[in-house]
C-alpha cells in the first residue's frame, strides 16, 4: 500500500470511530470544515490552495497531505502549487523545510497515481 492509500484508509477509518460517538461539537467542525471548501466568493480551487498554505505554516503534515490531494483532484498544477509553497515557506520560516520535503513527495505520488 502506498503512503496516499495508507493516508486515506487510516483517515476514514478514525475519522468514522471519531463520529461514531456523535458528539454535537465534534460532527458541527466536521461540518465547518467540509462548508468552508465549498465553491463561493473564492472557488475551492483558491480555497485549498489556501487551506495547503496554511497548514504548511502551522506544521500539519496530515492537513497538508488531504490539502493536496484536494489540490490534486481540483487539477492545481504543479507550477500553482509550487509557488503557493513558496508563499507559505516565506511566511513560515525555514523550520518548514522537512514539511515541504514531505509536502513534495506526497505531491509527486499523488502525480503518480493520476498517470
Amino acid at each position: 500500500m502506498n503512503q496516499v492509500e495508507e493516508f486515506n484508509a487510516y483517515r476514514s477509518k478514525m475519522n468514522a470511530r471519531i463520529l461514531e460517538d456523535n458528539n454535537k461539537i465534534i460532527k458541527r467542525i466536521f461540518n465547518l470544515d467540509t462548508n468552508a471548501f465549498t465553491d463561493g466568493a473564492l472557488p475551492k480551487k483558491t480555497k485549498e490552495i489556501l487551506g495547503l498554505g496554511n497548514s504548511l505554516v502551522l506544521r500539519c503534515d496530515d492537513c497538508v497531505k488531504y490539502h493536496l490531494e484536494a489540490c490534486s483532484q481540483l487539477n492545481v498544477t504543479t507550477e500553482e502549487l509550487v509557488e503557493a509553497m513558496s508563499v507559505s515557506l516565506l511566511v513560515g520560516g525555514t523550520i518548514m523545510i522537512p514539511h515541504l520535503r514531505r509536502a513534495y513527495e506526497y505531491w509527486d505520488e499523488l502525480q503518480e497515481l493520476k498517470k
